[in-house]
């Protein structure tokens, strides 16, 4: 992709709650470069994970501009949107948020479901991205038969199994013990080698510090 993965200019948002606005970003202006490294860190409320959903196109801002792909958000349909979110943005969770009865291979393939691909092309593409992420043998296993830091990666393989050009992690390390998060940050890191941009939300200042770049935000603020 030419040009910046994701540019963000004085973005804002404010929730509505009980008839009172809540500033949750109080106008934020951030670019994230293709082949970027970089984690947002800050408190609880800080605003980061507001803005992690902003970044991913899962929210819209209040105001400011927001630019994803290229594309102001402000004008795309929700349609339009989630066409954006499939072909640019992979999202990795805390919680992994797989099928709990559903193969490895097909939890990693469901993403091509909404583009339409059929199912054999599904599962080739699945069990190539599964190797990748050193999985090939847990391809037929479901998520109660593999270990914690083995679902993380089955996450992992499903966010890059459209070829996203931004890599959205939310404390993907926050339900691992330590060598096995250690594992998901080295693969992370040799994701983004070959060129994909990562963006880690996390309160680990560990897990920060092997970004190449920290946002550090306090009170919907960069600081």
């Amino acid at each position: 992709m030419s040009g910046p993965a994701i540019v963000a200019t004085d973005v804002s948002r404010t929730y509505q709650l009980d008839g009172v606005s809540v500033p949750a970003l109080r106008g934020v202006s951030l670019t994230v470069e293709s082949g970027d490294y970089l984690a947002l860190v800050g408190a609880s409320g800080s605003g980061k994970s507001t803005l992690m959903h902003l970044l991913g196109g899962l929210d819209r801002p209040t105001g400011g501009t927001l630019l994803i792909g290229g594309r102001d958000v402000a004008g795309l349909s929700p349609n339009e949107m989630a066409e954006l979110r499939n072909t640019t943005i992979g999202f990795v969770f805390q919680s992994f948020h797989l099928l709990a009865r559903t193969t490895a291979q097909d939890n990693v393939g469901l993403p091509l479901v909404y583009r339409g691909i059929g199912r054999r092309e599904r599962r080739e593409r699945s069990a190539a991205m599964l190797e990748r992420v050193g999985l090939a043998h847990r391809i037929g296993h479901r998520p109660n038969q593999m270990s914690g830091g083995e679902q993380q990666r089955v996450a992992i393989a499903r966010a890059l199994i459209t070829g996203p050009s931004v890599l959205l992690a939310d404390e993907p390390t926050g339900n691992l013990d330590s060598a096995t998060g250690q594992q998901v940050l080295t693969l992370l890191e040799t994701l983004n080698a070959e060129g994909v941009a990562v963006v880690l939300v996390t309160h680990d200042r560990e897990v920060a510090d092997r970004a190449r770049r920290q946002i550090v935000m306090k009170d919907g603020l960069i600081v």
